[in-house]
């Protein structure tokens, strides 16, 4: 009693959309330092990562938080709870 149910497309809509918006325990490190005002370079030596791989870690970021850059990546990190300041 008093439960509510979604249509199949809806609930899959749903958890297609939210499963994009979580971020690897990986992202949220690499996302906490760019917060902090690292480079990718830094980012790089501080978690024994190449260049390259924390540009993907960049771009998986702003891909599934809707992000158009590094900074508004920060800013909705920050705003959604993933990283502190």
């Amino acid at each position: 009693a008093g439960k509510r149910y979604f249509p199949a497309e809806i609930a899959a809509e749903l958890a297609n959309h939210l499963g994009q918006e979580c971020l690897t325990p990986r992202e949220v490190q690499v996302l906490q330092l760019i917060a902090r005002g690292h480079s990718n370079k830094q980012v790089a030596g501080e978690l024994a990562l190449s260049e390259d791989t924390v540009k993907g870690h960049l771009r998986n970021i702003m891909d599934k938080l809707g992000a158009n850059n590094r900074t508004h990546a920060v800013t909705i990190g920050i705003e959604r709870g993933f990283i502190g300041l």
